[in-house]
């Protein structure tokens, strides 16, 4: 039985243009849908486009286009780069406070700063460059790339809460991440900035994504607490991996949506797999996103990931 909320939920469907929407992101968007709407809540949909680089032209129209396709619908539309100004009144405030600095460490630099070995995306930052710049244009002088601005975390800094789905979790955020990056934008357009005052801006009252992102949520936290933002719920729940254990990848074979609509199968087919793998439908039984409602629980979702097989190829053949 799922809890009774005490106001309003508002959820949220977040992708970013940097490729093709696939059977991993599609699996948490699934949840994270059916969860805001068997609560009777509404979801906000949020292209996340700030990261430039990785960017990949006609993506995010893509995206929207398969989600539709498999059944999503959404409440409310926003993009983030359209919500600069947003943003840059934030690193404002924060600059006010004394509670970001400019940065030229690359991540080389980070990387032979660590005192122990190091796994993962997330280094740890011992403030080499707090107070050596007055100013991210005489960092960029320095430099002679973007600077990026770091958040000052106050030595001991411990965060803890209650994750929906992954249970408590708790970190010493000044000693596993130290003063960490938020954006390389001199406006402070970057991603760890814009979720954190896009999620407080759009009324956002629980966060369903990947459990690859639990260790990144602390920090958000933080962000949240120096600028007076209330602090949602979140659930993170398992990724989609294949056999190897790695998030999906072209090395795991064609597992994008597109290929699915392409090669003629059903949107009922491909959210019937994913369903199966969350406890909510018999193996190849074709069902419509709307249908699971009646099934929802998070209760029944593994704790394990969802290991996408070769054999997949095969099963989409088979559905009709």
């Amino acid at each position: 039985m799922e809890e009774v909320l005490d106001k309003t939920y508002v959820g949220r469907l977040a992708p970013s243009p940097t490729g093709a929407l696939h059977l991993g992101n599609v699996r948490t968007f699934m949840i994270a849908w059916l969860r805001a709407r068997s609560l009777g809540g509404r979801i906000v949909m949020r292209m996340e486009d700030l990261d430039h680089p990785k960017d990949k032209p006609g993506a995010a129209k893509a995206a929207l286009e398969d989600l539709r396709w498999l059944g999503f619908d959404w409440d409310e539309e926003y993009v983030q780069s359209e919500r600069k100004k947003l943003y840059s009144q934030a690193l404002t405030k924060l600059a006010t406070d004394g509670l970001v600095y400019p940065c030229v460490c690359s991540r080389k630099d980070v990387e032979l700063a660590q005192s122990a070995p190091h796994s993962g995306e997330q280094l740890y930052y011992p403030g080499t460059c707090r107070g050596r710049f007055a100013t991210w244009r005489e960092a960029l002088a320095f430099s002679g790339r973007a600077p990026c601005w770091r958040f000052r975390v106050p030595d001991g800094e411990t965060v803890a809460f209650d994750d929906v789905f992954a249970g408590r979790v708790e970190q010493c955020v000044s000693k596993s991440l130290g003063d960490f990056p938020l954006a390389r934008d001199e406006f402070g357009a970057g991603y760890t900035l814009a979720v954190v005052v896009d999620d407080a801006a759009m009324g956002v009252t629980e966060v369903v994504r990947g459990d690859d992102l639990v260790s990144a949520t602390p920090a958000q936290i933080l962000l949240q607490r120096a600028l007076g933002l209330p602090t949602p719920r979140y659930c993170h729940v398992p990724l989609v991996v294949g056999p190897d254990g790695r998030r999906l990848a072209k090395r795991h074979g064609d597992t994008r949506v597109s290929a699915y609509r392409e090669s003629g199968v059903d949107a009922k087919a491909v959210i019937g797999l994913l369903a199966e793998s969350c406890g909510w439908a018999e193996k190849g039984e074709p069902v419509a996103l709307e249908d699971l409602l009646p099934r929802f629980s998070l209760g029944t979702i593994p704790h394990s990931p969802f290991v996408v097989t070769n054999d997949l190829a095969a099963r989409r053949a088979q559905v009709p």
